[in-house]
This record gives structure tokens, C-alpha cells and sequence, in this order.
């Protein structure tokens, strides 16, 4: 599990960094700046309930012991 995190975690990060590379920072909310945007804050969201997985793991092993 811990390695499949990671796995995923470089996935996401790698996806942002792509997406924002794609923003046309003058007209950040027309055509496919609206797409990428959305590609980072799904990410970004990604990331985050990865990060949550790994420590509600965390939490339930040290409460098994």
C-alpha cells in the first residue's frame, strides 16, 4: 500500500505540473485553460486524499499495537 501511495502521489504531481504548463495565463478561464485548471485542482484533491489514506494507515497500525 505504502508503495502504491507513492506511485500515485508522483502520478498526481506529474498531472499539476503538466496542467500548468497548458494554463494560458492571460485568459486563464476560456477554452482549455478551464480544463487544465480543473486537471490541477483534481490533483491537487488527488493528493490530498492520498495523503489521508497513508495516515489514517498509519494511525490504525499504531492502534493494533
Amino acid at each position: 500500500m505504502k508503495i502504491f501511495t507513492y506511485i500515485a502521489v508522483a502520478i498526481a504531481l506529474g498531472l499539476i505540473v503538466f496542467n500548468l504548463f497548458q494554463i494560458d495565463y492571460s485568459n486563464p478561464f476560456e477554452g482549455n485553460s478551464t480544463v487544465a485548471i480543473i486537471g490541477v485542482v483534481a490533483g491537487v484533491c488527488a493528493i490530498l486524499l492520498l495523503l489521508l489514506l497513508r495516515f489514517s494507515k498509519m494511525i490504525v497500525e499504531k492502534t493494533k499495537e
